[in-house]
């Protein structure tokens, strides 16, 4: 009988990893490419996880290692983001049913046009930007985080009372800047109406995903809602964050 593959989950940052890490039966651990791959069993599922580093072309390396030299059939980015939807506040979660590289496109005289990643920015659009999750999968995810109770929200990070985070499907983008100003949030907004959140990696990961055929699952927990307070409220809510889009990971790992 065929061995089953392996689940391939990066996070950007160290403080998303560890509280994966942590619960890891069996850790085995690989240098490869510079980085290092912790292979073992994650609530009974076998994982590898891996430090992607920040950005685009870091996430794109390490999703093709997990893809290639540890056979994953699916990818997991877990970890943080900043809001765009003002309905959604500091610790809610945010599962992209569609994600997109919101950098990847031509500036014209009318701004930013975005194309797909990877075809020619100019002339006809063949194909939207979107990487779109396949319903099937996306409905077993919902499925799986419901009646999901996560830590609630600290009054501080609320600006009032604390509440329970709120978990939203929707669209993700992905692009190569920090975003710490509002009106930077707005024009994404506009670009992307319905955008429900904005980070560093994601759709890299998903384009790589597509060209191996696997499924590529985008958890993030907002930490910061991209306005000029971002670098602030980033540090400031960063570990309770990250711990929420953990616990939703490992929700959503025995139906992928």
């Amino acid at each position: 009988m065929a061995a089953i593959r392996p689940i391939g989950i990066l996070t950007p940052m160290p403080e998303e990893l560890v509280l994966l890490e942590a619960a890891l039966q069996r850790p085995r651990s690989e240098e490869r490419a510079g980085g290092r791959f912790i292979a073992g069993r994650l609530d009974g599922q076998d994982v590898v996880l891996a430090l992607s580093g920040i950005g685009k072309v870091s996430a794109a390396q390490v999703s093709s290692l997990l893809l290639d030299r540890f056979a994953a059939r699916a990818l997991v980015v877990s970890g943080v983001a900043g809001g765009l939807d003002i309905r959604l506040g500091i610790g809610d979660i945010v599962v992209a049913d569609r994600l997109a590289q919101q950098d990847y496109g031509a500036l014209t005289r009318r701004g930013m046009v975005n194309y797909r990643a990877g075809s020619i920015p100019f002339g006809e659009r063949r194909h939207d930007p979107y990487y779109d999750l396949p319903p099937e999968l996306a409905a077993r995810l919902r499925a799986a985080v419901r009646g999901l109770h996560l830590p609630p929200i600290p009054a501080k990070a609320t600006g009032g009372r604390e509440r329970r985070p709120k978990i939203r499907f929707g669209t993700i983008l992905s692009g190569d800047q920090f975003v710490n100003a509002a009106p930077a949030r707005l024009a994404l907004r506009r670009r992307f109406p319905g955008a429900l959140a904005v980070e560093m990696e994601g759709a890299a990961a998903a384009q790589i995903a597509e060209r191996h055929g696997a499924p590529c699952i985008v958890v993030r927990a907002l930490s910061d809602l991209a306005g000029a307070t971002s670098h602030v409220d980033f540090m400031a809510f960063l570990p309770a964050a990250a711990a929420a889009a953990a616990t939703t990971v490992r929700r959503l790992l025995p139906v992928l």
